[in-house]
């Protein structure tokens, strides 16, 4: 695969996914979004890659929407309307994915970044992240791209309201205290901290990484306790008749590393 926009650096079962516009503080244009798209569509059927660690290239996390390629948005009404869903696809996609993706944002992280952080399943950022809902400052509305779902989700309707309906910023050590990110580091421990993540993550045996996101991702609206109660006894007994259970049991009782089959 080679892109323009992004780039990528494969470390065993990790992929480094490096959002690659440093000139623009990594802003969204059509492109990144075509090859965004392309990558995580490809990640549904690569079992190879089990985590994914999203960064940002030079002195931000992701800016948001280059404003200086949008005018696709102000064309006509079904113009405006493809490009629009080419920017929200991605972050259908990023949730499609099998593959857990751990954020590491820095600097500016607004608008699109900060949706890209909030389809993220962890986020770890620097005390210099500046994130805020930034489209509902030029004009748009606050609900873009995800972020009307995902951000009730992780603080609360009240917040997400103040934040989706004023744009303003939320603080580091707020964003910690309410949940929205997992850790704040300091900005030459943010790669370290992100792969020390992943690793705990690749402890864990494949199928059952890949069924906890699935399972986060339907139990989050789930109707009820038994709907949800219904899909984790599936991924339960999907990973323990494919015995990873069983080596679980083994390798705990034996004092050694599990060796869990992905086959």
């Amino acid at each position: 695969m080679s892109y323009d926009t992004i780039g990528i650096a494969h470390e065993g079962a990790i992929d480094w996914l490096t959002l690659n516009r440093p000139d623009r503080l990594n802003t969204i244009n059509p492109t990144m979004c075509d090859e965004l798209t392309d990558y995580f569509e490809r990640l549904r059927t690569d079992h190879k890659v089990r985590v994914v660690i999203l960064r940002g290239a030079g002195r931000a996390f992701c800016a948001g929407y280059d404003l200086r390629d949008a005018d696709g948005v102000n064309a006509s009404t079904q113009t405006g309307m493809r490009v629009q869903q080419q920017v929200s696809q991605v972050f259908i996609r990023m949730r499609r994915c099998p593959q857990p993706i751990i954020c590491l944002a820095h600097g500016a992280t607004t608008g699109g970044g900060l949706a890209f952080a909030l389809a993220s399943d962890v986020r770890i950022i620097t005390p210099d992240t500046r994130m805020n809902v930034a489209m509902i400052k030029v004009g748009m509305s606050g609900c873009d791209v995800g972020i009307s779902y995902f951000l009730p989700r992780s603080v609360g309707q009240s917040v997400a309201a103040e934040l989706m309906m004023t744009g303003r910023f939320i603080e580091p050590e707020r964003a910690e205290r309410l949940g929205l990110v997992s850790a704040i580091v300091e900005p030459d421990a943010l790669e370290d901290s992100g792969r020390a993540m992943a690793r705990d993550m690749l402890a864990t045996s494949p199928l059952g990484l890949r069924l906890t996101k699935e399972g986060l991702n339907m139990t989050i609206d789930a109707p009820s306790l038994e709907a949800a109660a219904m899909l984790e006894d599936r991924g339960q007994i999907l990973c323990a008749s494919a015995g990873l259970f069983r080596e679980g049991i083994d390798a705990f009782l034996e004092k050694r590393d599990p060796e869990y089959p992905d086959e």
